[in-house]
């Protein structure tokens, strides 16, 4: 049974201190939670308006009508069913080739595009900076696609971290070599920058590589990439230059 209680509680969890409270995340759309279904993650309850469409789930599912389902969803345009989660630490591995490493990222959407991303290119790790966007952020999880399922995302001291690396830092930044004309090595820290302010200097300091994606468009009124969208290109390139080398 949906309570007024219980709405309340689910929605609270879309700040971070409530769901550090309680202890839950919430994941919405059937398409998404039939992934989480086959997942590590432990399913507390399910709220839908179709629960004959859930066949494949065996726990707790309540049904509920198209208007309380708005009421406890995060979207605009609320989906068939929201699935309440419990929350998982993930553990940092360390014998991960190739990783992401994000700097104060914090716009949930580009977080769960950039963990979509990092799935599409086999990318098992992400380490993001301890004040980047929190993973459980209900715009992260939904951004994502459900690839926060298959990507491994933890929070780590990166000057700490980066320093005990033994891969490659390569950074992205307005100057530097071109993205299209650098070969990447067989493992590397692929770091992104703050939307606004780029790779904190203490984090610059520690990059043996920088990259930039050089502007091909004569008008200069567009200063600079979403992150994501460079993310994208990079990991792109990245990955051009791996399956040329093992065509050769």
């Amino acid at each position: 049974m949906l309570t007024a209680h219980s709405v309340k509680i689910l929605k609270s969890l879309d700040q971070k201190k409530f769901r550090q409270k309680y202890n839950l995340f919430l994941v919405e759309g059937n398409k998404i939670i039939k992934e989480l279904a086959n997942s590590d993650y432990e399913t507390q309850e399910i709220f839908s308006t179709n629960p004959e469409s859930l066949s494949f789930f065996k726990g707790k599912i309540t049904e509920i009508s198209p208007e309380q389902l708005r009421k406890i969803s995060f979207l605009k345009t609320p989906k068939d069913s929201v699935a309440v989660c419990k929350l998982r630490k993930n553990a940092l591995n360390k014998d991960i080739s190739r990783q992401l490493i994000l700097d104060g990222i914090q716009d949930p959407g580009n977080l769960g595009t950039m963990i979509r991303l990092a799935d599409w290119f086999g990318i098992r790790q992400i380490v993001c900076s301890e004040d980047t966007a929190d993973f459980y952020n209900p715009k992260v999880v939904q951004a994502s696609m459900g690839s926060f399922l298959r990507v491994n995302v933890v929070y780590e001291n990166l000057e700490h971290f980066l320093k005990n690396s033994a891969r490659k830092n390569i950074g992205t930044d307005m100057s530097g070599t071109s993205v299209f004309k650098f070969n990447f090595p067989e493992k590397f820290n692929l770091i992104f920058g703050n939307e606004g302010n780029g790779i904190r200097p203490n984090i610059e300091k520690l990059l043996d590589e920088k990259l930039t994606i050089p502007r091909f468009g004569k008008h200069q009124f567009t200063e600079s990439l979403n992150v994501s969208v460079a993310a994208g290109i990079v990991l792109g390139q990245a990955f051009l230059g791996s399956l040329l080398l093992i065509n050769k």
